[in-house]
C-alpha cells in the first residue's frame, strides 16, 4: 500500500513549507512533468470532442457570486473579501459562474448548442487546517473543468459523452472506479430550494448511468448547492474513497445569470449548464495515481520515460547521440552514466522508468540495443531507431500497458 503523502515527496514530486502554508504544494519538475502532461492529455481530449478552451480570471467581485449563488450556500468554504476602494473583491471557489458570464458575453444562437466551454484553472477552498492532507485536501487547486450549454434535449447525450471520456481517461491512466454515485441533496438550507428542478435533473442522470450499463449507487447529501451529480468515487490502498469526476446538471445558474439562446422558431430559450470534469484537480489526481502505481505511471506519463544505460565509458557517445534522437522524437529521455555504478545497480536506481536501453560492446557495434521493461521483461537486441519508433507509438497511444503483446 503507497501513501502519497510521503512517496510523493521521496519521489520528488511536490512538496510544502510552513512558509507557504498549509494546504499550499508546490510543484516540483518531476512533478511538474507529470502535471503538465496530464494537462495536455485532457486539452488534447476535449479538443477532439468539440470543446473551446477559455481562460478566466482567479478573482472576480462579490456580486458574482451573490448571483451565481455561492455566496448564500457556500460562504463557509470561500475565503473572505478582499475591499479594493469600493468594491470587494473575491478568489474563487469555482470556475462556472466565470463560464457563465462568458457564455452570455454574447448573442447566442440555437446553431452554436451544444457551446462546450473548458479551462484548466485555479479555484481556491477555505479549508481548516485540521483535514488538509498532501495534495488530496487542499486550498489551491488547478481544476480540470468543464460547462456546456445545451438544449434540453441534448443533455442525456452530452452526459453521455462525458461519462465516456471519464471512462477513457481512467483506461489510459490505469485507474479503477471504485462506485458511482449519484449525488442527491440533504435536508438544510445548503441546497437551492426547487424540488422540480432537482427531479429533473436526477431523473436525466439517472437514464445516463442506466443508458451506460454502470451500477450506481444514490448518496443522499452529497449534491452540489444547486444540482445533483454524477461522481465518480476512486479510492486508495486504505480503502479511504473520493470523488475524482464529476458530471451536474444545472437548471439553477442558467437561470440566475439570465442566460438565453435563440431557437429555430426566433424565441428566446433557457440552456442548460452541465458542468463536467474528466479528472478532477490536478492535485487531486496525481495524489490518486502517486497512490495507485507507486510512482510507476504509465508510461506516457512518467517523468522520465527512456533511461540508456552504457555499459561501460565507451558506449557514452552512442548512449549520448540516442538520448537526443530520442529526444528529438518526443520522448522524456535521460543517460545513466557508468561512472555512477555497475550496471545492475544502475537498472535498479531505475527502476521507476518504463523503458531501460541497454548498450554494451556489441550493441553499440551494431547500433542496436537491448531493452529492458520496467516489469522486468527483456526485449532481444534490435536497431536503436526501431526501439525509439515503437516505444514513441505505445506512448502517444497513451497506454497504460508497457508493450503490445504481440510485439516480440
Amino acid at each position: 500500500m503507497y501513501d502519497h503523502h510521503k512517496l510523493g515527496r521521496e519521489l520528488g514530486l511536490f512538496d510544502t513549507d510552513p512558509l507557504i502554508g498549509s494546504g499550499l504544494p508546490y510543484w516540483l519538475p518531476d512533478g511538474a512533468i507529470v502535471r503538465h502532461t496530464l494537462e495536455e492529455y485532457i486539452r488534447a481530449a476535449e479538443h477532439r470532442a468539440g470543446y473551446q478552451h477559455v481562460y478566466s480570471p482567479v478573482l472576480a467581485k462579490r456580486e458574482l457570486y451573490e448571483i451565481s449563488g455561492h455566496w448564500a450556500h457556500y460562504r463557509d468554504d470561500m475565503y473572505p473579501p478582499m475591499r479594493l476602494g469600493s468594491e470587494q473583491i473575491v478568489l474563487r471557489p469555482s470556475l462556472c459562474p466565470h463560464h457563465a458570464v462568458i457564455y452570455r458575453s454574447r448573442a447566442r444562437s440555437y446553431r452554436e448548442l451544444p457551446l462546450r466551454l473548458a479551462e484548466i484553472g485555479g479555484q481556491y477552498r477555505a479549508e481548516l487546517s485540521g483535514v488538509l492532507g498532501g495534495l488530496t485536501r487542499v486550498r489551491a487547486m488547478q481544476l480540470n473543468d468543464a460547462h456546456i450549454f445545451c438544449g434540453l434535449d441534448q443533455v442525456t447525450d452530452e452526459a453521455s459523452a462525458a461519462l465516456d471520456m471519464i471512462r477513457a481517461a481512467y483506461a489510459a491512466l490505469g485507474v479503477q472506479p471504485a462506485r458511482y454515485r449519484l449525488s442527491l441533496p440533504g435536508a438544510g438550507d445548503k441546497y437551492v430550494a426547487d424540488p422540480d428542478l432537482w427531479h429533473r435533473a436526477a431523473d436525466l442522470l439517472a437514464s445516463v448511468l442506466e443508458a451506460s450499463r454502470v451500477p450506481y449507487e444514490r448518496a443522499t447529501g452529497e449534491a452540489a448547492f444547486y444540482g445533483p451529480k454524477i461522481d465518480v468515487q476512486v479510492a486508495d490502498g486504505a480503502g479511504r474513497e473520493a470523488s475524482m469526476s464529476t458530471i451536474q446538471v444545472d437548471f439553477y445558474m442558467p437561470s440566475r445569470f439570465d442566460l438565453r439562446y435563440i431557437g429555430p422558431d426566433g424565441a428566446r430559450h433557457r440552456p442548460v449548464m452541465l458542468h463536467r470534469s474528466v479528472v478532477g484537480s490536478m492535485e487531486r489526481a496525481i495524489a490518486h495515481l502517486i497512490d495507485v502505481h507507486g510512482g510507476a505511471f504509465p508510461a506516457w506519463l512518467a517523468p522520465v520515460q527512456l533511461v540508456i544505460l552504457p555499459v561501460s565509458a565507451a558506449e557514452l557517445d552512442q548512449a549520448g547521440a540516442l538520448r537526443r534522437r530520442a529526444v528529438d522524437q518526443g520522448l522524456r529521455a535521460q543517460v545513466s552514466d557508468p561512472g555512477h555504478g555497475s550496471l545492475g545497480a544502475r537498472i535498479r536506481a531505475a527502476r521507476l522508468v518504463p523503458y531501460q536501453a541497454v548498450i554494451g560492446a556489441r550493441e553499440a557495434a551494431a547500433g542496436q540495443v537491448a531493452l529492458r521493461l520496467r516489469d522486468g521483461r527483456r526485449r532481444d537486441a534490435r536497431p536503436a531507431a526501431e526501439v525509439l519508433a515503437q516505444i514513441g507509438t505505445l506512448v502517444a497511444a497513451h497506454r497504460a500497458d508497457l508493450w503490445e503483446k504481440d510485439i516480440d
